[in-house]
């Protein structure tokens, strides 16, 4: 039996008991890590993990957290171990401080075992983007995890931690996790700090996560929410009791969903677990409704989202110019700009170039109206739409994506002249700021699909809630690509 296998709340149990120690796990996490195939990791810290896991003598029932290894997104500033964010133009540099996420994680000790890769900055979306190469599916390493948090969710599906931390800008950590057969969470914006997350889109970034039942994402929520004086942006809400409230029945009964969405996904396997799903859901009490969300607004969700991010990005990354830390350019350079454009030229990938000329371009004077402008009106207008929606319903419920992960081979990083909203619709937390919770569901020709949750601003929860009666109605609880369970 491995231990890296369980959830954390089994884990933190064995470790009570003293069936296993944190220095068991930390090696044992280290020898598959080693093993790994799958372009897991940026940076480890396995020599420091080893160290802080053999100091520790005895763990307490209370100290839940207290000896458990996890993994951390590249792009999460980590006091002395490189931190890239997966692109050429941070080679070398090496933060001085942690994350806030981070800090709290090790303040309850927790032991950071590695950074993981993602796609560069957080963009493209597929996990094949990063300077390292295409982070491999571990249910199928010719198929993509799904990105931008790809390292994270590999290293939880594979069974290497039981759970790590990703960022969530579109779908970057919901996406990914129905793609490896985890949980995976993206809170309110603003419920726990970004400090030290580098930013991709601000309006639009939120701490994310992957673990492997409803309780371990909850216990980290609670863990991780609150506000932050080194982030104004965080929410001055108290914190609930995430945990408890999964102990009680949600008097949040109606379920939504969009036919047009549903209609859109080719896989009749997907489909018919969703159905299933939405029946096993009524039989606990639960409405479901047939919602019609205007099929305009859908259909708006990948450009408006593509001019926002494009153009806080473009903001936001200024400061990589190679002058203050990372990638050192051509020094014989005569001129600032030669200085600049060579650290840039060489620092980022081609679809970095594109997006911040996008970017730049939406918010050139003369463009404003016609781009960032508009795009922030139709984010407006979708927002409405979807208070309209939570008017009537608790909770949105749709599947992840519309097939099994996609081929590596068939991965391109242009853009789809032609998007389908099918493909974008996790997206919608993100622009409305909504907590959003993918569950594992099934499993097909053995590669895993999930089914997504979306509630109303700072309720949590209740996303919990409905997590776990779909996490009994699948039985998929601390799977992993060596244990897994069938699901509906």
């Amino acid at each position: 039996m491995s231990y890296l296998d369980l959830t954390i709340s089994q884990m933190h149990l064995a470790l009570v008991e003293g069936m296993v120690t944190p220095a068991d796990l930390v090696k044992e996490a280290i020898a598959v890590s080693k093993g790994n195939k799958c372009n897991i990791f940026e940076a480890t810290d396995f020599e420091n993990a080893l160290k802080q896991a053999e100091s520790i003598t005895k763990v307490d029932e209370k100290d839940t957290l207290l000896g458990i290894p996890f993994l951390v997104k590249d792009n999460y500033s980590t006091a002395g171990v490189e931190t890239t964010a997966s692109s050429n133009i941070l080679n070398g540099y090496v933060p001085t401080f942690d994350a806030e996420v981070v800090a709290r994680l090790k303040s309850k000790g927790a032991i950071m075992l590695a950074k993981t890769t993602m796609d560069e900055l957080a963009m493209g979306g597929t996990g094949t983007s990063g300077h390292k190469g295409a982070t491999l599916n571990p249910f199928d390493q010719t198929r993509i995890i799904g990105g931008s948090s790809s390292g994270s969710c590999a290293g939880v599906a594979e069974g290497i931690a039981p759970f790590a931390l990703g960022s969530d800008t579109g779908d970057s950590v919901r996406k990914p996790a129905g793609y490896g057969g985890v949980y995976g969470f993206k809170p309110t914006w603003s419920r726990i700090s970004r400090f030290g997350l580098f930013p991709f889109a601000p309006s639009l970034d939120a701490v994310g996560y992957f673990a492997r039942s409803v309780e371990d994402i909850a216990l980290l929520t609670e863990i991780l929410a609150g506000h932050d004086e080194k982030d104004m942006s965080s929410s001055y809400r108290p914190v609930e009791d995430y945990l408890g409230m999964l102990k009680n029945d949600s008097h949040a009964k109606k379920v939504g969903y969009f036919p047009s969405v549903i209609k859109a996904i080719p896989d009749k396997k997907i489909i018919a677990s969703f159905d299933k799903c939405l029946a096993g859901l009524k039989e606990k009490g639960y409405e479901i409704v047939s919602y019609d969300f205007p099929e305009d607004l859908l259909n708006a969700l990948y450009p408006t989202y593509m001019i926002i991010s494009c153009s806080e990005a473009t903001s936001n990354d200024a400061n990589l110019d190679g002058v203050k830390f990372g990638l050192k350019p051509d020094q014989n350079a005569k001129t600032w700009e030669a200085y600049m454009s060579d650290a840039r030229t060489r620092g980022f990938s081609s679809l970095i170039k594109r997006r911040f000329i996008i970017g730049s371009f939406s918010l050139l004077a003369e463009n404003q109206a016609e781009l960032f402008r508009r795009a922030q009106k139709a984010r407006r207008l979708i927002y409405e739409a979807m208070e309209k929606f939570f008017a009537s319903c608790d909770y949105l419920l749709l599947p992840c994506a519309k097939g099994k992960p996609p081929f590596i081979k068939d991965i391109s990083d242009r853009w789809d002249p032609n998007p389908n909203f099918v493909d974008n619709h996790l997206g919608l937390a993100n622009l409305g700021g909504y907590p959003s919770l993918t569950c594992p569901l099934g499993y097909e020709d053995g590669l895993p699909y999930g089914i997504n949750i979306t509630g109303r601003q700072f309720e949590e929860g209740k996303v919990f809630q409905i997590g776990k009666d779909i996490e009994n109605l699948t039985g998929l609880v601390n799977a992993t690509v060596s244990k897994h369970g069938e699901g509906i």
